[in-house]
């Protein structure tokens, strides 16, 4: 199964180191593989390294695809990180 969605970064650091290992961390809890995608750039959604290398900033849109089993159930909880600005207090 593949599904895939676009979200906006909502938190004023956009994707900075703490996101990105609060994202890493999420997406290695499920069975699929995750890629983000922003202009011309694409990270695995497991690499903190290559998330932070996205320079994802507020009010850029990136697209997560999700391939595998739990595909469905990855997107659904990367789209509720991001909404939630990552937890982060602002």
């Amino acid at each position: 199964m593949r599904i895939e969605d676009t979200f906006l970064i909502q938190n004023k650091l956009g994707l900075h180191a703490r996101a990105a290992t609060v994202l890493a961390q999420l997406a290695v809890k499920f069975d699929a593989s995750i890629t983000l995608f922003q202009d011309d750039k694409e990270a695995a959604g497991d690499s903190v390294l290559a998330l932070m290398l996205l320079e994802s900033s507020q009010g850029k849109e990136v697209k997560v695809v999700c391939e595998g089993p739990d595909a469905e159930q990855a997107l659904n909880a990367i789209g509720e990180l991001i909404s939630q600005r990552f937890n982060e207090q602002e």
